[in-house]
C-alpha cells in the first residue's frame, strides 16, 4: 500500500501538553515539513524560549536550545554567526516576543542576521494564566482587563510583522494563520520560504501565526477559529509585507 501522508521525520511522536484547540501542533507539524523537504533536520536547531513553547525539545527530532526568556533571537545570533552553516531558528510566543523580548527581535531584525523567526501571536500570555499581551486587541479581555483593552490606559496592540516588515535588513515578513486547509498551505509556504532564505544566506525572515487560545479565550476550538477568521485577522491583516525577492524582481 503506498503510503500518501505520515509523520514528518523532524517531527517526534510524543503526546503533546498543548490544550484542545490549540494551533501550536499544526504549526509544529508545518516547520517540521518545510525542514524536511529542504534536506535541513541534521543541521537544524531550534531556539525555545519561555512561554509555551518552552518544551520544544519534547516534539522535535533534531537539536533544541532554551533560551532566557526573550533572549532566542540573542541566543540564534550568537550560535548562527559562531555555526554558519547551520539552519537557526527561533520559535516564540507574543509574550516573549513582543514584550520582554521586544529589544531582541528588533536589533536582530535590524542587523538582518541570517535567521528564521516563527512568531506565534494568540493574542495573550496562553502558558501564565491569559493575561494582556503587546498582542491583546482593542477591546478584548483578558485577566488584567477583564473589562478590556483600553488604547488610551494600555496602549495600542504591536503589529509585528509590519514593523519588522519595515526594517531595511529584513528579506521577508509575513502574517498566516491555520485557520482552514487553504490557509495552512499558505503558512507552510511562508514557513518554508524563510528557511529557504536563510540557506541561500538573503537575511532576516519573519513568519506571525496568529493562533487560538480557546482555554484562556473561554471559546471552544470551533469559535476560536472563528474568532480568528472574523475578528483577529481584520485588526492583523494576513499578507506578505516585506519580501525582497519581489523587490528585486521589480
Amino acid at each position: 500500500m503506498k503510503v500518501v501522508f505520515e509523520r514528518p521525520e523532524s517531527l517526534l511522536g510524543n503526546k503533546t501538553i498543548y490544550c484542545p484547540g490549540c494551533n501550536h501542533g499544526i504549526i509544529h507539524r508545518l516547520v517540521a515539513e518545510a525542514i524536511d523537504e529542504l534536506g535541513l533536520r541534521e543541521s537544524t536547531v531550534g531556539v525555545a524560549p519561555v512561554g509555551c513553547a518552552v518544551l520544544l525539545y519534547d516534539y522535535f527530532n533534531f537539536d533544541i536550545v532554551e533560551a532566557p526568556h526573550g533572549r532566542a533571537p540573542a541566543m540564534a545570533t550568537a550560535m548562527k554567526r559562531v555555526r554558519p552553516n547551520l539552519t537557526i531558528f527561533t520559535y516564540q510566543g507574543d509574550g516573549d516576543l513582543a514584550s520582554i523580548g521586544m529589544a531582541e527581535i528588533m536589533h536582530a531584525a535590524n542587523r538582518g542576521d541570517s535567521l528564521t523567526v516563527v512568531f506565534v501571536n494568540n493574542a495573550n500570555y496562553g502558558m501564565t494564566g491569559g493575561q494582556m499581551a503587546p498582542t491583546t486587541l482593542p477591546g478584548q479581555k483578558t485577566t488584567t482587563t477583564p473589562m478590556g483593552r483600553v488604547e488610551k490606559q494600555h496602549g495600542f496592540p504591536f503589529r509585528m510583522a509590519e514593523i519588522i516588515g519595515g526594517l531595511p535588513a529584513v528579506a521577508y515578513s509575513s502574517r498566516v494563520s491555520v485557520t482552514n486547509p487553504k490557509n495552512i498551505m499558505k503558512a507552510k509556504k511562508a514557513i518554508k520560504k524563510a528557511f529557504e532564505n536563510q540557506v541561500n544566506d538573503k537575511g532576516f525572515s519573519f513568519v506571525e501565526v496568529l493562533s487560538t487560545c480557546p482555554t484562556n479565550w473561554g471559546m471552544s476550538p470551533v469559535d476560536a477559529i472563528k474568532w480568528i477568521d472574523d475578528v483577529m485577522s481584520v485588526y492583523y491583516p494576513l499578507g506578505v509585507f516585506k519580501d525582497i525577492d519581489e523587490e528585486v524582481q521589480k
